[in-house]
């Protein structure tokens, strides 16, 4: 006789404490603006009524590193950009976690030369990568999604 028999009809739930806290860091991830290139277009795009991020708990794009969890890199990272980047990336409260959106981002796309970072991987750690030249909304949303997977496995030994 499990507990869902000896409790019947009286409304409560049980769950584990980071089941309970990973379900609202998935609900209320706050996304900073880093729109570099023309994947920024796609990022903003994916806010707008055909796709509506909002219904994910990301109601707005945070301007501030200071009130934004989740970093969304679109585009190309030049050499100049990235100490910006990471300080950025640093003024993030934790948990914090990073979107690599698009070629550029993930692995310098068509740019191999001395300006631009080959990945953004090489100054922040990222979580998820979205390939595509620039990619689609809906491609960002899968990211989030797949984003929101990982947070939801997460323990509190991760963040120690």
């Amino acid at each position: 006789m499990g507990i869902e028999q000896k409790l019947g009809d009286m409304g409560v739930i049980t769950a584990r404490l980071e089941d309970a806290v990973n379900w609202g860091r998935t609900r209320a991830m706050w996304p900073m603006l880093f729109g570099l290139a023309c994947c920024a277009i796609e990022m903003m795009s994916s806010q707008a009524a055909n796709y509506d991020m909002s219904r994910f708990g990301m109601e707005l794009m945070r301007p501030s590193p200071r009130q934004a969890d989740l970093m969304i890199v679109a585009g190309r990272v030049s050499r100049k950009m990235a100490p910006v980047l990471r300080r950025l990336y640093d003024q993030m409260p934790e948990p914090k976690w990073v979107v690599a959106m698009g070629d550029c981002a993930s692995c310098g796309g068509v740019f191999n030369n001395y300006a631009i970072v080959q990945g953004v991987d090489e100054i922040v750690p990222v979580d998820v990568y979205i390939g595509g030249c620039p990619p689609r909304p809906e491609a960002l949303i899968h990211g989030i999604m797949t984003l929101h997977e990982k947070v939801k496995t997460e323990t509190f030994k991760d963040y120690a």
